[in-house]
This record gives C-alpha cells, sequence and structure tokens, in this order.
C-alpha cells in the first residue's frame, strides 16, 4: 500500500469516527442556535418592547413657566398642565385615580435661571422616557438663558451656528476610479474573522492534542503505527480534523444564515426596523441625525455600505490563513499531544503554542488603529501571529493604498506554508518517539534529544 494510501485511509478514518460521535452532532446542531440567538433574541425583545410600551399621560406643574410648551412630541406619553393646588391631592390619588400615569413638578427659576424637576409615580417610569423629559426640559432652560441676552435674531443665530460634519471616506484606485469605504463595517469583519481564527486554532488543535494522548493511552496507537509511520499518522490526524473543522463550519454558517433569515422573514423588515429604532441608542442616533437633516440609513444604503466592503478579499484570506494556521499550530499540538500521558501535563508543553497566538490578538487589535504601523506589518508577516494580524489588515483591502500591500501578502502566505512544513518535520521527529513513550511527562532536555535523533 502506498503512502498516499495510507495517509488517506488515515484521514478518512479520523473524519468519519468523530463526524459520527454524538458530541459532533450535538455541537453542530447547537451552535448555530447559539449564534443565531445572539442575533434574534436582542431584536425579538425590541419588538416585543415597542410593541407593549405602555402609554403614559402625565400631568405637569410647571411653577418654571417655560418648560410646557416643550413637552411634546415624545413617542407614547402625553403631558396635561394642572394647577399647583390640586398636586397634593394628586399625590395621595396617583395609584387609584387612573387619570395620570405620572406627575411632572418643575420647581421655579432659580437666580442662575436653573430649575429642578420630580416625578411622582405608582410604578417606575421607564428611562427612555425620563431622559427624553429631562432633555425637553434642558432645551427649555437652555432657550430661556439664551432669550435672556436679547440677540437680535436668535433663532436664526442658533440654527446658522450649529453644525455637524460627517467625513465620507474614499478608495482611490490605479485609474483614479473611487470607491465609498466604511472603516467602522470593516473593523467589524476583520475583527470577527481574526477572532474565529484564534478561537477554532484552540479548539480544533486542543481536539488533535486530545485524540493523540487518548489513542496513546488506549495502546491502540502500538497496532496503528505497526503499519504506519508515525509522521504519516499524525499528518493523515491533522488533515482528518481539518476536514472536520470545515465541515462544522460550513455547516454553522448555513444553518445560523437559515435560522436568522426564517426569524426575520416571520418578524417582517418594517416591523424589525421600527423595534430597532424604538431603542434608546438608535433613539439618540436618529435625532442626531435628524439635526443634521439626515434620516436612518435605508435598505439600499445598507447594500452600499457592503458593496464598499472587500468582503471578497476578506472570505478568501479567512479560508487561506485559517487552512495554515490551524496546520501550523496542529503540529505543535499533537507533538504536544505525544510527549504526555495525560492532558493534565499538557500545560508547561502548551506555553509556546499559547504565547504567540495571544500575541497575535493583542496585535490584532491594535492593526485597526494603524494597519501599517510596523508592529502590524510585521506581526501579519511572522507566521505564528499572521493568521490573526493579516485579517485585520485585510479588511482595509489588498493591493490598495489604505490595505496590504500584494508583496506582504504573498511573502506572509509563502512564509505561513513554509513555517509549517518545517514545524510539521520537527513535530514528526518529536511525535515518532514520543508517541511510544510511556510513564513521564518528557521535559524540553528530553525533547531536544528526540530532535537530534537521526533514522
Amino acid at each position: 500500500m502506498g503512502k498516499e494510501n495510507k495517509i488517506g485511509i488515515i484521514i478518512s478514518r479520523e473524519y468519519s469516527s468523530r463526524v459520527k460521535k454524538k458530541s459532533f452532532i450535538l455541537l453542530t446542531l447547537l451552535t448555530p442556535l447559539l449564534f443565531a440567538a445572539m442575533i434574534v433574541i436582542p431584536t425579538l425583545i425590541a419588538i416585543s418592547t415597542a410593541e407593549h410600551k405602555d402609554n403614559m399621560n402625565i400631568a405637569v406643574v410647571d411653577k418654571s413657566g417655560i418648560v410646557m410648551p416643550y413637552l411634546d412630541s415624545i413617542e407614547n406619553t402625553t403631558f396635561a398642565a394642572i394647577e399647583p393646588a390640586a398636586l397634593p391631592d394628586l399625590k395621595k390619588n396617583i395609584a387609584s385615580s387612573g387619570k395620570y400615569s405620572a406627575l411632572l413638578v418643575i420647581d421655579s427659576l432659580d437666580k442662575e435661571n436653573n430649575a429642578a424637576a420630580s416625578m411622582y409615580s405608582s410604578g417606575q417610569v421607564g428611562m427612555s422616557t425620563q431622559s427624553d423629559i429631562e432633555n425637553k426640559i434642558d432645551k427649555a432652560l437652555q432657550d430661556n438663558k439664551l432669550r435672556s441676552y436679547n440677540i437680535p435674531n436668535l433663532d436664526k443665530v442658533i440654527d446658522n451656528f450649529q453644525t455637524d460634519v460627517k467625513i465620507k471616506t474614499y478608495q482611490v484606485g490605479e485609474q483614479g476610479e473611487d470607491k465609498e469605504t466604511h472603516v467602522e463595517a470593516n473593523m467589524a469583519l476583520g475583527y470577527i474573522a481574526s477572532f474565529i481564527i484564534y478561537m477554532f486554532i484552540f479548539m480544533f488543535g486542543g481536539m488533535v492534542m486530545r485524540g493523540v494522548i487518548e489513542e496513546k493511552n488506549n495502546r491502540i496507537i502500538e497496532v496503528i503505527v505497526s503499519s504506519v509511520k508515525p509522521i504519516q499518522l499524525m499528518i493523515g490526524k491533522i488533515v482528518g480534523v481539518a476536514l472536520v473543522a470545515l465541515t462544522q463550519f460550513f455547516i454553522w454558517i448555513l444553518l445560523t444564515g437559515i435560522i436568522v433569515a426564517a426569524v426575520m422573514g416571520v418578524a417582517g423588515a418594517d416591523t424589525i426596523t421600527n423595534a430597532v429604532q424604538s431603542q434608546a441608542a438608535v433613539q439618540q442616533a436618529t435625532a442626531a441625525a435628524a439635526q443634521a437633516g439626515e434620516s436612518m440609513p435605508s435598505i439600499s444604503s445598507i447594500f452600499g455600505m457592503l458593496g464598499g466592503m472587500h468582503i471578497g478579499g476578506v472570505l478568501i484570506s479567512f479560508l487561506i490563513y485559517f487552512v495554515l494556521g490551524y496546520l501550523l499550530y496542529s503540529s505543535m499540538f499533537a507533538a504536544v499531544g505525544s510527549c504526555v500521558d495525560n492532558e493534565a501535563d499538557t500545560q508547561q508543553l502548551m506555553l509556546p503554542i499559547t504565547i504567540p497566538l495571544i500575541i497575535g490578538l493583542f496585535i490584532m487589535l491594535s492593526a485597526f488603529q494603524a494597519p501599517n504601523s510596523s508592529i502590524a506589518v510585521w506581526g501579519s508577516i511572522i507566521p505564528f501571529t499572521s493568521p490573526m494580524v493579516m485579517m485585520a489588515r485585510v479588511s482595509y483591502g489588498i493591493g490598495v493604498a489604505a490595505g496590504v500591500p500584494i508583496w506582504q501578502y504573498v511573502l506572509s502566505i509563502v512564509l505561513l506554508v513554509a513555517t509549517f512544513l518545517v514545524m510539521a518535520w520537527l513535530s514528526g521527529k518529536i511525535y515518532r518517539i514520543g508517541i511510544l513513550s510511556y510513564g513521564k511527562k518528557a521535559g524540553w532536555k528530553e525533547i531536544g534529544k528526540w530532535l537530534k535523533f537521526r533514522d
């Protein structure tokens, strides 16, 4: 039997044995539900909040004489002015009267034209309603202070004084063509891709290590290595788990997309949009946009934003760096697993693996702020950190001024492939001896001897 056939059999065995496990099936099916829940549940909460928001009728005692005209246009809330003399009785009967939901008392103006406000209700007033009322009172007091200066044409001066500049960013090609870019969206896309690579390397690399330890403890390995070389076994195990990882990942994407699309389809786009816009954070954004004469982003503008992102380059780069990063680190995970008899003994040997990954994650975060800085460039080229850092830089584009030069991109991939081959060779030397060693954990000195050993 040829070498390729032996490795193919090992890959097939690793793949089929893992995808048939109940843990794999449960994790594959439940994880998309978790991902979808993280997306859908906040939206459903927003819909429920918007549909069941209570209407409030608030009685107002305005001792300042200036605030009442400003108390309007608050969603689900109406205001009724009452005389101060009726206040004591209403405070006693606020819970049983049923006429008013709450009482708002604005004190008289002090020497500095400020006024305190108090609210009385039988239940808790919503935070967004309270915030809206506070903003209205602040606006009334500010306008009153400005009027006290007797400035001619004050309203016109205020309108002309207010500005809200928003910079649109464009990337210019070699032929002078430009394309609008959205830095925040690109950063989010790059961050998600980088973090998934970081998480999956640990997850599936650990799977390789645990598989080696399990087979070593069960003495199955002694039977297997009688017909195949240890290096063939290691490569077959790594590739087999890689195929499991890719299978699980694509199923996650597919099922998560189906679940989210189904929920969004049932709820309706208009309902979702209205619900989300009813939240406090979105209301503030809407108010700010309204002052600038703008509206919330439309569906067409959202698709325009997606068109300005480097999605294709990010997805292709994600597959390249995910596979190569996994292959590089999983060969080291396999070597660690061959050196010990149980998972508890792996902590010391795991340091050379975990430290570069964590450093890469920190460099990735700084690369978003300065993608062409020295630390970001070197971090995206050095193979042990490039799977995470390059994804942060790729989100700005490849071969463009703000993104990654093509030569750096190619060099990074070439070095990553070369480093994987070197590490696979070194790990194979450790693996072939360590896999048949029992009884004690191998130290760095002993591992060094294994590396010097010649066939």
